[in-house]
């Protein structure tokens, strides 16, 4: 079928709004009409070519929309369902059989080469072949192709140009707090980054009842912003020395850190800020071959460094429970969003960049 998708096609250039053709949903295949698409972090590095995908493609993946078709052997989902569309696990490796998708052992083939595990391709423009499939799905375009495994059905009286952002950014922020960090009450945390993934795990620091929540960040737009969505105390990292404001808070350190920027420098910083026995999460993404340098002493002391993909959330189970959360009012992710057509990606796109969107979603 023709379809209308953001289209990159040189690494660093704009996406170009273009007519290409989408294939017909296979056995395990649901055609999702898209009605909304967050931007994330990711679809920029991707179109940039950090994460070693390929282009021409079509990136997004923070999809929220309704079932038009299903393949024959799907039973998750029916025409006319609500469903956000998440990142893609192979259901099979020792990684998923265990309930940790966000570890598959195939997660940067099935998330990052523009095609289907089985190397085909679900689009393409006359002879020349688009990637698709990322992350399972595109969905900088006006229909997709989404697997079974990575489609998640949700209620029907919430709007969906609101729950794209859930299917990464929010869930990462919010369950690197409540899934991967398992953070108690009372327990120190410190966010470095309040985009709106690190803003997503301030709010779920309160609902995890964290204390004291501190925002690390370099704009006093972004640190005002997270002092209204619950952080206690407010670090400008351009103004004081980060570790060090931090030990006077604490005392000993923090119990939590997490990095959400995805800079070396500031990774750094979150590990220093530990107490002895305190635990970073990594959330922030770099392009690949990014190193960094720490104190062994610092890790010797029994600090632990923890890698967090996608909030190591089910997302079936997961994504509905934050929108329980947003209905009772202890998740107000909508307040993060500015909202764009298609034809505006590019926009967005500058928007992000510059810092005046937090969440950019396009209104497909």
């Amino acid at each position: 079928m023709k379809i209308k998708a953001a289209v990159v096609r040189e690494a660093g250039k704009p996406f170009v709004i273009d007519e290409i053709e989408l294939d017909e949903p296979r056995d395990d295949e649901v055609l999702v009409k898209i009605v909304s698409s967050g931007l994330c972090h990711t679809d920029l590095a991707a179109s940039m070519q950090y994460l070693g995908n390929p282009l021409p493609g079509v990136f997004g993946h923070e999809g929220a929309g309704i079932v038009e078709k299903v393949g024959s052997k799907v039973s998750k989902v029916k025409p006319g369902d609500h469903v956000v569309s998440t990142y893609m696990w192979c259901g099979v490796c020792p990684a998923c059989k265990q309930a940790r998708p966000g570890w598959c052992v195939d997660f940067r083939t099935l998330n990052f080469a523009g095609r289907r595990g089985d190397g085909s391709i679900t689009m393409k423009k006359g002879d020349e072949t688009i990637h698709g499939s990322f992350f399972g799905q595109s969905t900088f375009a006006t229909y997709a192709l989404i697997n079974e495994r990575n489609t998640v059905k949700v209620r029907t009286d919430v709007p969906l140009e609101i729950l794209s952002p859930l299917g990464c950014g929010i869930q990462t922020g919010a369950g690197g707090v409540i899934n991967s960090l398992k953070a108690e009450p009372g327990s120190s945390l410190v966010v470095f980054g309040a985009g709106s993934v690190g803003l997503s795990a301030i709010m779920a620091a309160v609902i995890c009842g964290c204390a004291p929540i501190i925002a690390v960040d370099v704009m006093p737009a972004r640190l005002e912003l997270a002092k209204a969505f619950g952080a206690t105390h407010l670090i400008n990292g351009k103004e004081a020395n980060s570790v060090e404001e931090i030990r006077k808070l604490t005392g000993s350190g923090a119990k939590y850190t997490m990095e959400c920027t995805g800079n070396p420098m500031v990774f750094r910083q979150a590990v220093d800020s530990l107490m002895m026995g305190g635990t970073c999460a990594l959330l922030g993404v770099a392009p690949l071959g990014t190193e960094v340098k720490l104190e062994m002493q610092t890790v010797l002391d029994g600090r632990t460094i923890k890698g967090v993909v996608e909030g190591d959330s089910l997302s079936d189970i997961f994504i509905p429970q934050l929108i329980e959360f947003y209905r009772a009012g202890r998740l107000p992710f909508d307040k993060l969003i500015t909202f764009y057509t298609l034809d505006q990606i590019n926009e967005a796109v500058k928007d992000t960049h510059d810092g005046k969107a937090l969440k950019a979603v396009m209104k497909i």
